[in-house]
């Protein structure tokens, strides 16, 4: 589990499609450099999530560190477009020592965005996303003044245009200084995970509306507060 508020941002400095090492073990593997501030307390099998995509370390050092990537991940994400150079948001899962910011993010990317506009407002921007055709059912989770992630980054929902499956966001200054997103340009993919707190109000009132039984009982629990 994460928050959605990125801790640093990390440099690709390898990308392997067939890792043949002990680490790689004959997969797609990616290796982050500049990536100190969250490794003083890694240890091998942590989880550290790369632009909001949960992944699992394989091999670390004082700087760098290296994770696999499934075929799923490589569908779901962006993670198959980076390339050495290529910066990201980095996030170690949640320590319950701390106190909770931003919004439980799973780290399991839904889908991916594109860009569509970005507009700056004094010192913020305004980022506009648009839903592919295939992936529309997202938009049930997107709602004005709703949690967010977006390449693993905590935000919260300006707009939204059910009709055109578009939805935009403003980002203040101060995250703009910490995060990947004001580097990208129009026509770039974001990976997207909605609030899973929707996707799960979203299945309980589904299976409620399939069984009238279980729907009276969801009505009157309403009226009865």
């Amino acid at each position: 589990m994460f928050t959605g508020l990125v801790e640093c941002m990390g440099t690709v400095s390898a990308v392997s499609e067939m890792d043949q090492s002990q680490s790689g073990g004959n997969g797609w593997t990616i290796t982050i450099s500049e990536a100190g501030a969250i490794l003083g307390d890694c240890h091998l099998g942590d989880s550290i999530a790369i632009n909001g995509t949960c992944l699992t370390v394989t091999e670390f050092d004082s700087d760098s560190f290296k994770v696999g990537v499934a075929p799923e991940s490589l569908r779901r994400t962006n993670l198959g477009q980076l390339k050495v150079g290529s910066k990201v948001n980095l996030e170690r899962a949640m320590d319950a020592q701390k106190r909770f910011g931003g919004h439980m993010v799973q780290g399991h990317v839904d889908t991916t965005v594109s860009i569509i506009k970005i507009e700056p407002e004094a010192n913020s921007i305004w980022f506009h996303f648009q839903v592919d055709e295939d992936a529309k059912d997202i938009m049930r989770f997107i709602i004005p003044k709703g949690f967010i992630a977006l390449d693993g980054t905590s935000l919260t929902v300006c707009d939204v245009d059910d009709n055109t499956r578009s939805f935009s966001i403003m980002m203040i200054a101060h995250t703009q200084n910490h995060v990947i997103m004001p580097l990208k340009q129009v026509g770039d993919r974001v990976n997207v995970e909605a609030d899973m707190l929707a996707k799960y109000a979203l299945k309980s009132l589904e299976g409620a509306l399939k069984d009238n039984q279980g729907l009276d009982a969801l009505v009157q629990r309403a009226l009865n507060k």
